[in-house]
């Protein structure tokens, strides 16, 4: 019982990490935005692929910043899925498991589906 109140503390953390990470690269990336004027990009231009997120950041254009917080942000329920996947393992709650890897997938399929999408 002690442990699963260590594990749920752990998946609080996560999701609070996550989402304090995300909005301060949205932030440093709104902040630029205001500071320079500019988004990097010229009108209705976005960055949406990975690719062209990571040039984005690495030429420090504001808007590519802002998508990658975006992108963190989405990625912080994933992982407290995956962190509810260790902790019922942990329990030996296959059953949980299962289900949990079963929703796992689904999320990296309906990601996938649209990235393919754009």
């Amino acid at each position: 019982m002690e442990e699963m109140n260590q594990i749920e503390l752990i998946i609080g953390q996560v999701l609070r990490i996550g989402v304090l990470i995300s909005a301060a690269v949205i932030l440093v990336g709104v902040l630029l935005i205001v500071f320079t004027g500019q988004t990097g990009y010229s009108a209705n231009v976005y960055p949406t692929t990975v690719n062209a997120i990571a040039s984005g950041i690495v030429a420090l254009k504001p808007f590519a910043i802002v998508m990658l917080g975006l992108f963190l942000l989405i990625l912080t329920p994933v992982l407290r899925v995956v962190v509810s996947i260790y902790a019922f393992a942990k329990e030996r709650d296959h059953l949980y498991v299962w289900i949990t890897t079963f929703v796992l997938v689904i999320l990296l399929i309906g990601m996938w589906i649209g990235y393919l999408g754009k």
